[in-house]
C-alpha cells in the first residue's frame, strides 16, 4: 500500500520561504513521477510542479515558476518543494501525489496515489 505524508506546511510572511517534504513509502519511489498540486476552497486542485522517477527532469505551473523548486531523494523516500518568494496567492492546501508513470504528469487524473495535504498560509 502506498502511503504519502506531507509535511513542512504552515504561516509566512509574504516574501519569505518554506520547504514541504512529502515522505513516500508502499513501492520504490524512483520508479515513479512525482507530483505537488494546491487546492483553495471552491477552485478545482492546480498543478504546481512535477517531477520525474529519475529526479532530472521538472516541470512548474506557470504561477509558481522561478519560485518554486521540486527535489526528490530516492535514497530517503522523500520529495521536496522548495517554495521562495512567497506571496499570499499561494495560500492553499498543498497536496504530494504519485503517479504510475515513470514520466512527467501534469494533470490530477494521472496521478494513483495523494497525501493528506498540508495547509500553507502566506500572510500579507
Amino acid at each position: 500500500q502506498v502511503l504519502l505524508v506531507e509535511s513542512g506546511g504552515g504561516l509566512v510572511q509574504a516574501g519569505g520561504s518554506l520547504r514541504l517534504s512529502c515522505a513516500a513509502s508502499g513501492r520504490t519511489l524512483s520508479n515513479y513521477a512525482m507530483g505537488w498540486f494546491r487546492q483553495v476552497p471552491g477552485k478545482e486542485r492546480e498543478f504546481v510542479g512535477a517531477i520525474t522517477g529519475s529526479g532530472t527532469v521538472t516541470r512548474y505551473g506557470s504561477s509558481v515558476q522561478g519560485r518554486f523548486t521540486f527535489s526528490r531523494d530516492n535514497a530517503k523516500n522523500t520529495v521536496y518543494l522548495q517554495m521562495n518568494s512567497l506571496e499570499p496567492e499561494d495560500t492553499a492546501v498543498y497536496y504530494c501525489a504519485q503517479s504510475e508513470s515513470f514520466n512527467i504528469r501534469t494533470n490530477t487524473w494521472e496521478y494513483a496515489y495523494w497525501g493528506q495535504g498540508t495547509q500553507v498560509t502566506v500572510s500579507s
